[in-house]
Parts: structure tokens; sequence; C-alpha cells
């Protein structure tokens, strides 16, 4: 059997806690907007994702993975501005942009998508744009009311000092969505 998952940096507790109040009170309007909030405690920055990785290949995916992420060191990200997918004028994402002053996230991506390759596993997606998913939506939809709203949040920045392994379950979580599970955690620069 294969495990849906990815690799994935996940921002600390207290970011997600403030930009979730923030969005609290503007959820419901949103709904009405068609958007399907993604739940605070998923939110993360996808680096790879594979949606069928054999059992065997799990372990070898998390020691190349280990042998990478060895070898950067940790590095500054920030959370600020909005933006959607494929664009405001016809989204079917919202997300929270990402200030990456070191430019660190692209050469992880490629070495998390190497590991998973390594690994025996096919990557799948296209060329790597870093995000937190915060919304999706059934239709494409102007969201530039959105994204501006999104233009005025900005947290302080963290230090992303590991990787997160994530199986996803699908139908698994509250009203059918996915439940994620953190399987394997690796260390930047140890």
């Amino acid at each position: 059997m294969g495990h849906r998952l990815f690799v994935a940096v996940v921002p600390p507790d207290d970011l997600v806690e403030e930009l979730d109040a923030f969005l609290e009170p503007r959820r419901d309007a949103g709904r009405a907007d068609g958007l399907r909030w993604s739940p605070a405690e998923q939110w993360h920055v996808t680096l790879a994702f594979a949606d069928s990785v054999p059992d065997r290949a799990l372990e070898p995916l998390v020691d190349h993975l280990g042998a990478a992420a060895s070898r950067r060191t940790p590095f500054t990200l920030g959370v600020a501005r909005g933006g959607a997918f494929p664009d405001v004028a016809r989204a079917r994402l919202l997300y929270a942009g990402l200030e990456d002053p070191d430019g660190a996230l692209p050469p992880l991506s490629e070495a998390a998508r190497a590991a998973v390759v390594r690994a025996g596993a096919e990557v799948d997606g296209q060329r790597f744009r870093p995000h937190l998913t915060l919304a999706r939506l059934n239709r494409p939809r102007d969201v530039v009311r959105w994204v501006r709203l999104l233009d005025t949040w900005a947290a302080l920045p963290w230090t992303v000092d590991r990787l997160a392994v994530v199986v996803s379950h699908l139908g698994e979580g509250p009203r059918g969505a996915p439940r994620h599970e953190v399987v394997a955690e690796v260390p930047l620069g140890d």
C-alpha cells in the first residue's frame, strides 16, 4: 500500500495562532464568497509532494531527506501578503505569501524532491511556488478583496530548523477533509 505524503516546512504554533486569530472573524464572510478554509493546524509549506509512496520507500525517503537536510543551515522565513492561484481574478486557491530573504526554499524543495525520487517514488506537481494554503474554491472566483486583506497582515519571521514528512490520509479529517500525520522530522544543519 502506498502513502500520499509531502515534505514540508511547518510554521510555529504562535504564528499559526496569530494568523488564525486574524482570519477567524472573517471566516463566515469567506464561506459566503465560496472559500473552503484549510484547518489552521494543517498549514504548511509543501516542498515536495508524492501521491503514492510505497511502504518500503518511506524509511529510505526519510534517510535521504535527513542527509540532504544535514547539509543545509537553518534559515529565516516570514509570512506576509496574500495571493491566489492561478491568479486573483479566477482563483482556485487563496494563500498567504512567504518572505524568504536568503532564497533557501527553492534549493530545499529541489533537495526534498530528489530525496523522494531517490527513495523510489514519483514526485507530483509542477514548479515550486512557496505559499501557505489558506482556502480553496470550488470554482474560479475573484478574490482581490481577500488578497488585499491578507496584504495588511504580517508576522515576525521565524527560524526554520527542521523539515517534516507528513502523510495525508484522505477523507479521515473533519467533514471528509484529509487528516495530516507527521511521521518524521529531520533537522537542518545537524
